[in-house]
């Protein structure tokens, strides 16, 4: 004999609901930290994960929001903004038009690993300086990179560090450009994904939040000269790209 009445909801959504409940009705303003989910286990009368969970629904909402080491809050409205993807004017790391900051860390002789180096056209144990980058917008991480450069292109140049030397920040097409490298074609494959915990922790996101993880590679001529793996959460970009028409007559 089937069930009567209507299934129960999960005790996540329904402690979800009366966390909104407490935003929508003005007893939790933008800004104020939400108690610690212990207590809020407490008064509840659920168990701590069940709470997380129901944090995590509302954080992936963009009704509140994580910040490492400090705890849940009620989220500000976060301003959506316009990812251009254009060769033109890349003068720095950051995407065409791009106006926050971003901080870097390279690592030079790091293995390429399988994926990597068949990306690049090199040995699994050439070697390669990775970057990875944080991009911020009024102080939010919202953008993340990370960057595989050979050592047999840059090694021994001024500069082999992308953030560092004569031309720290000037970006994969000026710097080649120094070592008398053109950059004659970027090629970009863009896939849907949801962020990782790693990932999710670094953009004050949900885990299991919807990217765009786009799949970057320079080349000069046929030889690949940088790739990159660039992760862009979904509720904070649209994604543009600018595309060349052919000249009249072709």
């Amino acid at each position: 004999m089937g069930a009567s009445g209507s299934a129960r909801p999960a005790p996540f959504l329904r402690i979800a609901q009366l966390l909104r409940d407490r935003v929508t009705s003005g007893m939790w303003s933008v800004g104020d930290q939400l108690p610690s989910r212990a207590a809020l286990s407490a008064e509840f009368g659920v168990g701590d994960n069940v709470v997380r969970r129901a944090q995590e629904a509302l954080i992936e909402e963009g009704l509140l929001e994580g910040r490492a080491g400090s705890g849940t809050f009620v989220r500000a409205p976060r301003e959506r903004r316009v990812l251009r993807r254009t060769v033109s004017g890349t003068t720095s790391p950051a995407p065409a038009g791009f106006t926050g900051t971003w901080e870097a860390r390279s690592i030079a002789k790091v293995p390429a690993g399988p994926e990597t180096a068949f990306r690049l056209g090199i040995g699994d144990d050439g070697m390669c300086v990775l970057t990875t980058y944080e991009f911020f917008t009024d102080s939010r991480p919202v953008l993340l990179a990370t960057s595989w450069e050979p050592m047999a292109v840059t090694g021994g140049s001024a500069v082999v560090l992308p953030e560092g030397g004569p031309l720290a920040g000037a970006g994969v097409i000026t710097r080649m450009r120094h070592l008398g490298i053109a950059i004659t074609r970027v090629v970009e494959v863009p896939r849907p994904i949801r962020l990782n915990r790693d990932q999710a922790h670094l953009l004050g996101l949900a885990t299991g939040a919807q990217a765009t993880f786009i799949e970057r590679t320079h080349y000069a001529d046929g030889r690949a000269v940088e790739t990159a793996d660039w992760v862009v959460p979904s509720e904070l970009w649209d994604i543009t790209y600018t595309i060349a028409a052919p000249p009249p007559g072709t």
